[in-house]
């Protein structure tokens, strides 16, 4: 999988993971506006958290050195 592929499916993942949530609460429907601070901060903490599993994933099959070196980095803080 490229760079590139892989941005895209770890964009896909988040957006369901965000989905997940607002389904699992009933709020699919809802509009954006309506959401609190603390629904979105949970929507953003349940997309964060897929992206380090996929990110570690990456990092565990990355073949190329400067990849592995660039999630490192983005993992570790």
């Amino acid at each position: 999988m490229t760079a590139d592929e892989w941005q895209s499916h770890v964009t896909t993942e988040a957006a369901l993971a965000m989905g997940r949530w607002l389904e699992a609460r009933g709020r699919l429907e809802r509009p954006i506006a309506s959401l609190t601070r603390r629904d979105l901060e949970c929507m953003a903490s349940n997309a964060i958290s897929r992206f380090i599993v996929l990110a570690s994933e990456r990092r565990t099959a990355a073949p190329d050195p400067d990849e592995r070196g660039a999630l490192d980095l983005l993992l570790m803080g």
